[in-house]
């Protein structure tokens, strides 16, 4: 779990707090919480219990490395770890992947492999990718943080403009701009029956806006032809660089 600063306080990201909670601690604090990347000794411990208890194969997906250290940390670890236990380099394999995404936008791909992994899929059919896009329906987070580089420079505040957006290796990318928080779902929707393989399961992502994100449960379930495998709500890490209020949906490209 990602440690998250408010004032004093710190907390671990989906341990000690709900979603919901945290939007509400969020919206109140008086200035933008805090966080910090998984350092190279927590990762060292995790390799140490992994080998420890003879597992052969540890494959770690990390958040976004263009957004933070972690994944170069996970791999110092990686390297230290095997000149501290040299004999384990042909025996337990240490996987380290850069997701260039946040969220469920690779969350879902770890929670798939780990099934592979229990239904007896090797480590080189596990390695698999997924697409996220979503929309941040207020960009003081995004601006503020300027983490989320595509929607802190987006200029449509003014006009009432809400940008759908996804990531490329690792680069936040504005696809569209629509008029109007009632035209986000549509927006969504029509990217995604333009872009998904068919027959796929998807995700909803949601934050605090929870009438924007039932709308987008009910018309993906029409546009889509079936419901989602689920709805998701973003985590604090996530709703402290991009904001609680935000939509999206996570899917497999044709």
């Amino acid at each position: 779990p990602f440690p998250i600063a408010m004032g004093d306080e710190e907390y671990e990201d989906g341990v000690d707090f709900k979603p919901d909670e945290f939007f509400d601690m969020l919206l109140s604090a008086p200035q933008i919480p805090t966080h910090a990347q998984l350092n190279p000794f927590v990762f060292s411990q995790c390799f140490q219990e992994a080998f420890q208890e003879g597992c052969r194969c540890l494959i770690y997906t990390a958040i976004n490395s263009k957004g933070s250290a972690t994944y170069q940390n996970a791999v110092q670890a990686r390297e230290e770890f095997y000149e501290d236990y040299p004999e384990a380099k042909e025996t337990f394999h240490i996987h380290i992947l850069d997701s260039h995404t946040y969220t469920m936008g690779y969350g879902w791909a770890v929670v798939q492999g780990a099934r592979m992994a229990r239904d007896g899929a090797n480590e080189e059919e596990i390695l698999t990718y997924l697409r996220v896009i979503f929309a941040p329906l207020d960009l003081r987070f995004a601006k503020k943080s300027g983490r989320v580089s595509a929607a802190a420079a987006f200029m449509g505040d003014a006009l009432g403009l809400k940008p759908i957006m996804t990531f490329e290796n690792g680069d936040s990318k504005v696809l569209s701009k629509v008029r109007g928080e009632k035209n986000v779902v549509p927006a969504l929707l029509e990217l995604c029956r333009k872009t998904r393989k068919p027959g796929t399961p998807y995700l909803v992502i949601e934050g605090n806006n929870r009438e924007q994100a039932a709308r987008l449960e009910e018309e993906a379930a029409k546009s889509l032809g079936a419901p989602a495998d689920m709805t998701y709500s973003i985590g604090g890490v996530i709703a402290i660089n991009a904001g609680p209020n935000l939509i999206g949906l996570v899917y497999r490209e044709e």
